[in-house]
């Protein structure tokens, strides 16, 4: 069974830092890619970066492009992804994914093999 968890969310002002993790069980990276995706409510589902198994490349949308580092532990099947200057557009709950497809695409409507359950980010003023 694959399962996907994520977690480190919080409460944080404009402009500060949060470190998401997730932890992975039942796939290995070297076989998919990983990454994350956002939804804040009565908006569409928004791809913020990913991890190709195929050519080790980390991509980024360009909403987030220059503030998020997304990174990864192998040995601990545990990725991350590290949020800074935070804007409030930034508010969503933050999820974690892994697909066998090598190439993901940040349209709304791609479709993801597997998702973990959100945790909340939320930046106030």
């Amino acid at each position: 069974e694959v399962q996907l968890q994520a977690s480190g969310g919080g409460l944080v002002q404009i402009g500060g830092s949060l470190k998401l993790s997730c932890v992975v069980s039942g796939i290995t990276f070297d076989r998919y890619a990983i990454g994350w995706y956002r939804q804040a409510p009565g908006k569409e589902r928004e791809g913020v970066s990913y991890t190709s198994h195929r050519d080790g490349r980390t991509y980024y949308a360009d909403s987030v492009k220059g503030r998020f580092i997304m990174s990864s532990d192998n040995a601990k099947n545990t990725m991350y992804l590290q949020l800074n200057s935070l804007k409030p557009e930034d508010t969503a709950a933050y999820h974690c994914a892994a697909d066998r497809n090598p190439s993901w695409s940040f349209h709304p409507d791609y479709e993801y093999e597997y998702i973990g359950q959100g945790t909340q980010v939320t930046v106030s003023s």
